[in-house]
């Protein structure tokens, strides 16, 4: 690795507050944070940061697979490095009290009003890449190549990443010889970084099931195939998938998150509908808890008695997640990277969690591109600690009491992620 320069913390810290540096990141997470819109429908926040982009100086792209946003900077003969951020937020209503909360509603994709919130670090993340962005921008002669910019809308329900592709952003725009994005972490310490080579995040489907059955009156069970005592035994053969089916040593997870059936006490319904979330890392684990459910359904029909035409439903929802896969190469060039710039007392290797993000979808466009994600501590220390000590859960991402600690936050991962594409750029 052909180090020209190492941007540590402090001198970073000191760029950010200083006169070239024309953007107040910590403004504009709060501005962001404010202001959630919910997935597809990141039209402001999409038109603002693109005007940031270009008031910089980058070349910009918006409306890239629906509200995505692509900024590309030349600079000379080199490689390609792309930073990604995402832009949506959730249906939360938040409650962390802050002077800067979000009070925004939206109507959703069902026509229901809801509260947004930034309940997953989005904001975080987009104020880091315009950090990122600008120095990158100001401090040309320290590498050569091109610089992309990803901000993708609808990464909550899967939908960014996958309409960028098809639009072309690795058609339109220069291929990346390296793909590179962070995720807040809800407990590790702000001014930490996590990283982990491999698998680091999980291969995510959603998964309806409509089981039937033949309804009648409480009083005479025999009259009747009871769907609902059908769907109890269903959900107990499903846990025998990860217990029994799956190799102790592949993750994976069948969780029912909900079951409706029925009306009133006495009355066997006709249906019942299970939804389920299924995790994994490899597509053959995948492959395999998909097809195990389609057989215990079906022969759970059968052993009820019931005909071809009353077997359960299985319905695939297209919103399937694939497992983030972090390059080891990659990920040993920005541990070094990472340790150099922010001391290597805040950099640790992190375990890989069931949690999905569609960052993954960029890393399996053929050829592949080395990809990795690292994790950003946004922790409060005093909280941290007292957590510790006192035995309290931290809240979770996609918490409405999930509040980032965001000023060290932003400047650790400004750093962290500007001296890793200083690193990508040239590294021969």
């Amino acid at each position: 690795m052909n180090k020209i320069l190492i941007v540590s913390l402090a001198l970073l810290v000191n760029y950010l507050n200083s006169e070239e540096n024309k953007i107040n990141l910590y403004e504009l997470y709060k501005e962001l944070h404010a202001n959630p819109e919910l997935s597809y429908q990141e039209i402001e926040t999409s038109n603002k940061l693109a005007v940031i982009l270009k008031n910089i100086g980058y070349e910009v792209t918006q409306n890239v697979g629906g509200n995505g946003v692509v900024a590309l900077l030349k600079n000379g003969e080199g490689k390609t490095v792309m930073l990604r951020a995402d832009m949506d937020g959730l249906p939360v209503e938040e409650k962390t009290r802050a002077d800067f909360a979000s009070k925004k509603k939206a109507i959703d994709s069902e026509g229901n009003e809801v509260f947004t919130m930034h309940a997953c670090g989005h904001d975080v993340h987009m104020s880091v890449l315009i950090g990122a962005a600008e120095f990158l921008f100001n401090n040309q002669s320290l590498w050569q190549g091109n610089l992309l910019l990803v901000l993708e809308p609808a990464e909550e329900v899967s939908g960014g990443a996958r309409n960028m592709i098809k639009d072309g952003l690795f058609t339109r725009f220069p291929r990346p010889d390296y793909n590179l994005a962070l995720h807040v972490s809800a407990s590790l310490q702000a001014g930490k970084v996590g990283y982990l080579p491999g698998w680091a995040m999980a291969n995510v489907d959603s998964v309806d099931i409509t089981v039937k059955g033949l309804g009648g009156h409480g009083a005479y069970p025999h009259t009747t195939k009871d769907p609902i005592v059908l769907s109890a035994n269903i959900i107990s053969q499903l846990q025998t998938i990860v217990s029994r089916q799956i190799a102790p040593t592949e993750p994976a997870v069948v969780t029912v998150g909900s079951i409706h059936g029925g009306t009133k006490h006495n009355v066997i319904p006709n249906e019942v509908k299970l939804q389920l979330t299924l995790r994994s890392y490899t597509d053959e684990v995948r492959n395999e808890t998909i097809s195990s459910i389609e057989r215990i359904v079906r022969g759970s029909a059968i052993a009820a008695g019931l005909s071809e035409e009353y077997y359960p439903v299985v319905e695939i929802k297209d919103e399937y997640t694939p497992a983030v896969y972090n390059n080891p190469d990659l990920v040993d060039k920005l541990q070094k990277s990472f340790s150099e710039s922010l001391g290597e007392n805040n950099v640790t290797k992190v375990s890989p969690v069931m949690g999905g993000e569609d960052f993954g979808m960029f890393g399996r466009v053929e050829p592949i591109i080395p990809t990795a994600l690292f994790w950003l501590g946004a922790v409060n220390e005093k909280v941290y600690e007292k957590s510790l000590r006192d035995d309290i859960p931290l809240p979770s991402l996609h918490s409405d009491l999930f509040l980032p600690d965001a000023e060290p936050a932003i400047n650790t991962g400004v750093t962290a992620m500007s001296n890793a594409a200083l690193d990508l750029f040239n590294f021969n």
